[in-house]
């Protein structure tokens, strides 16, 4: 899939038209056993499950309707129950909207893995990953009815969805969406968002993306940052790529806020360590690399060089490893391959505001893990 040109109907910086006629329109919206009108913002407890006691596990959520009919767009959290950047975004929105709801609704979802969550676990008590889950079963194991739950309340009565995810334990990804960009509806969502970086995929079987898209809610996903952390450029990223959707369904008054560039990725490598010992990379979350440069060099205990890794072909640093001490085989890099190569990025980055979003959000998540030149003391 080539890179887009030019300014046609699903280009980032063009609007893509309003959306669609919405699931809802004008009609009072059932959700969680309550009835929410227009103009109506109302929070509720949405059952999904019980303790060993008996007690029920219920989901918090916010509804909140604008005085016009539009869209209805779920934004979800903490899939994984240890992901809290997500959570975070879905807070500071429902605490301090940076923004007022022209048209449409928004259901906010700031925790769905609520059992894992109190757990500090990406994983239901049953060891399952609830986002491979999806759509669920009734009658099925604890992971299958928990899904279940949610996707038959919450994905029939949405146009649109947005989940917040973070990297897995140990690692730290900078900010992308990952949609599947053979789909309309999908891309338009995904590079509407504004991140610089936009991944191609399905996602994976079971995954709520994946199975909401097939059902005819469209869906994707913002990648970033660190599990166990709520971390304030991440949310600076997620509300501002919320706010830019919610503009491209026309929910929004407003203009969309862009980011430096911004490039589809259909293929992505991880550069895997080849001894052990210790990291000291030379590469930091969304910087450019040109193949053959090096991203780490990794050390023995007493600092002495025992191996570098070299990136085996141009791509962007989308995630790295931040436990130092590796194993052979252990991922250490994962690079974006991005579509039309590296010389529009590195124009744009070379003439970004040294004080912009996407320049501190690189210094941030830079300080996550010890970044030093190659060759360097």
């Amino acid at each position: 899939m080539a890179e887009r040109k030019g300014t046609d109907r699903h280009e980032p910086g063009a609007r893509s038209g309003r959306a669609p006629e919405p699931r809802g329109g004008a009609e009072p919206l059932r959700i969680a056993g309550a009835t929410v009108a227009l103009g109506e913002t109302r929070d509720l407890l949405l059952p999904v499950s019980q303790q060993y006691s008996g007690l029920p596990v219920h989901l918090p959520l916010r509804v909140w309707r604008a005085e016009a009919p539009g869209p209805t767009v779920l934004i979800s959290a903490a899939i994984h129950g240890d992901e809290l950047n997500g959570t975070g975004i879905i807070r500071a929105l429902a605490a301090s909207p940076p923004f007022a709801l022209a048209r449409g609704t928004l259901v906010l979802a700031p925790v769905l893995n609520i059992l894992g969550f109190e757990r500090h676990s990406r994983y239901l008590p049953d060891r399952r990953d609830l986002n491979r889950s999806f759509p669920g079963r009734a009658a099925g194991s604890l992971a299958s009815r928990y899904a279940a739950a949610i996707f038959e309340a919450l994905v029939p009565v949405c146009d649109f969805a947005i989940d917040l995810h973070s990297a897995a334990v140990r690692r730290t990804n900078f900010p992308n969406v990952r949609a599947d960009l053979s789909k309309a509806p999908t891309r338009r969502l995904a590079m509407a968002f504004g991140c610089e970086l936009v991944l191609h995929g399905k996602g994976p079987q079971g995954s709520l993306r994946r199975t909401a898209t097939e059902a005819g809610c469209p869906s994707i996903i913002l990648e970033a940052g660190e599990v166990w952390k709520i971390e304030p450029a991440v949310v600076e990223i997620g509300l501002r790529g919320v706010r830019n959707v919610l503009i491209e369904l026309d929910m929004v008054e407003g203009q969309p806020v862009r980011p430096p560039y911004q490039a589809t990725v259909l293929r992505s490598t991880w550069v895997r360590a080849e001894q052990g010992g210790i990291l000291q990379f030379h590469v930091a979350p969304g910087e450019p690399v040109s193949r053959r440069q090096a991203l780490a060099t990794v050390t023995d205990l007493l600092g002495r060089a025992l191996h570098v890794l070299d990136a085996p072909r141009d791509g962007v640093v989308l995630g790295l490893s931040t436990m130092p001490a590796v194993k052979p085989g252990e991922p250490v890099c994962h690079l974006a391959h991005p579509q039309g190569g590296l010389k529009r990025i590195r124009a744009a980055l070379a003439g970004a505001d040294a004080h912009s979003l996407a320049e501190r959000l690189r210094h941030d998540l830079a300080t996550n893990v010890e970044v030093q030149a190659a060759g360097g003391g």
